[in-house]
C-alpha cells in the first residue's frame, strides 16, 4: 500500500497509525511526503524510534527510517511479546510513541512490556496523565488491558522521563461513548526542580475556576527533582480532559486557568469524548468491529485517522452532525 504522508493533518499521526495498522494487518506500507508541511519536514527522533520499535515488536523490515527522511517503507513480520527498552534520546513524546505501539501490542500472542525514556509532559502531545486517566479510561471500556506506571517525569528540552507500560493482549468490544455524565474532577499538578508553591498555585487556580462552575475537585500536588525542569497540570472528568504546561514567564495561576478552561469547554458541550480522545479512538473502534462516539467537533487529526484506518481495515466511518451542534462518529 502507498500513502501520501501530506494528506489531511499531514503530520506524524499518519506515520504512527499506518505503521501500527500495517503491523496488525500484515500489509506492507510505503509512506511518502512525511510531515511535508512542517517547519522541519521528515522524521524527528521520536518518529524514528517509534518506527524502529514497531519493527522490533513485529520482526518488521524498514527502509528509509532516518532523521529528516520524508519517505519510508515498512514491511511487517510476526508480532511477538516480550520486554522492550526504548530510549527516545530526547524530550520526544512518550505518549505519541505509545500511540504507535499500543495497537500492535494488543495483537501479540503474549504479554508486552515497554520501558520508555523521553518526554512525559511536552507540547503538542497528550500528557502522560491524560493518557493514563483519559485515554486508558476509554480504552479499558473497550476491553484494552494496559497499565502505565510513571517512574519519573521528563520535560522539554532535557527529557529524561521514564514510563513503564504493561499490556495484556485482549479482544476489543464494540463500545458507545455518547454521554459523559460527570460532576467530579480529579487532577494532578506537578513540578520538578521548582519551588513547591508553583504546583500548589497551579492547582489552586484551577480548583477555584472549577468550583465557580459547580464542580468538586481533587487535585493532587506532586513535586520533586528530576533530570529536567518543568511543571504542568492535567485535569479529567470521564472521557474528557484538559491540560497545560508551565514555561518561563507564564504564571502558575495561568497554567491552572488554561487547564481548567480547556476542560470546561469540553464539559459544557455535553459531548461523550473530547476532541483529542476522538482521533485516538478511531483505529480501536475499527479493530473492535464497530462503535460510536459524540464529540464537540471533528478535528483534522480525526479526519486523517479515519482516512488511514479506512485504507487498512476496509471499514467506512460515518460522521453525522446532530441538532445540538455536536457530531456523532460511528463505524
Amino acid at each position: 500500500m502507498k500513502l501520501d504522508g501530506s494528506y489531511g493533518e499531514g503530520g506524524g499521526q499518519i506515520l504512527r497509525t499506518a505503521v501500527a495498522l500495517s503491523a496488525v494487518t500484515g500489509e506492507s506500507v510505503e509512506i511518502n511526503n512525511i510531515r511535508k508541511m512542517r517547519p522541519k519536514p521528515g522524521l524527528s527522533a521520536q518518529h524514528v524510534k517509534a518506527v524502529e520499535s514497531a519493527a522490533a515488536l513485529c520482526d518488521g523490515k524498514v527502509s528509509g527510517c532516518a532523521l529528516h527522511s520524508t519517505a519510508l517503507t515498512f514491511a511487517p513480520g510476526k508480532i511477538k511479546g516480550g520486554i522492550y527498552d526504548i530510549d527516545i534520546g530526547t524530550a520526544g513524546s512518550i505518549t505519541l510513541l505509545l500511540q504507535c505501539l499500543m495497537p500492535i501490542a494488543l495483537h501479540s500472542p503474549e504479554n508486552v512490556k515497554f520501558k520508555i525514556s523521553g518526554g512525559t509532559d511536552v507540547s503538542w502531545s497528550p500528557t502522560i496523565d491524560y493518557m493514563r486517566f483519559v485515554t486508558l479510561g476509554a480504552f479499558s471500556r473497550m476491553g484494552y488491558d494496559c497499565i502505565i506506571r510513571l517512574v519519573s517525569r521528563g520535560y522539554y528540552p532535557r527529557g529524561g522521563g521514564r514510563v513503564e507500560a504493561a499490556i495484556t493482549p485482549a479482544k476489543l468490544k464494540r463500545t458507545v461513548f455518547e454521554n459523559n455524565a460527570c460532576d467530579f474532577v480529579p487532577g494532578i499538578s506537578h513540578s520538578s526542580n521548582l519551588p513547591v508553591h508553583v504546583a500548589q498555585r497551579q492547582a489552586s487556580s484551577a480548583r477555584e475556576i472549577l468550583k465557580q462552575e459547580g464542580y468538586d475537585t481533587r487535585i493532587t500536588v506532586i513535586t520533586g527533582a528530576n533530570l529536567s525542569t518543568g511543571s504542568g497540570l492535567t485535569l479529567w472528568c470521564g472521557c474528557v480532559g484538559g491540560s497545560a504546561l508551565g514555561k518561563p514567564g507564564l504564571p502558575a495561576e495561568k497554567v491552572g486557568s488554561l487547564a481548567a478552561e480547556a476542560l470546561l469547554v469540553e464539559l459544557k458541550s455535553r459531548a461523550g469524548v473530547d476532541v483529542y480522545l476522538a482521533d485516538q479512538l478511531i483505529p480501536y473502534m475499527a479493530l473492535a468491529g464497530g462503535g460510536s462516539f459524540i464529540t464537540r467537533k471533528i478535528s483534522l487529526h480525526t479526519r486523517t485517522n479515519i482516512w488511514v484506518t479506512e485504507q487498512f481495515l476496509g471499514v467506512k466511518f460515518n460522521i453525522q452532525k446532530l441538532e445540538t451542534g455536536l457530531f456523532r462518529v460511528s463505524v
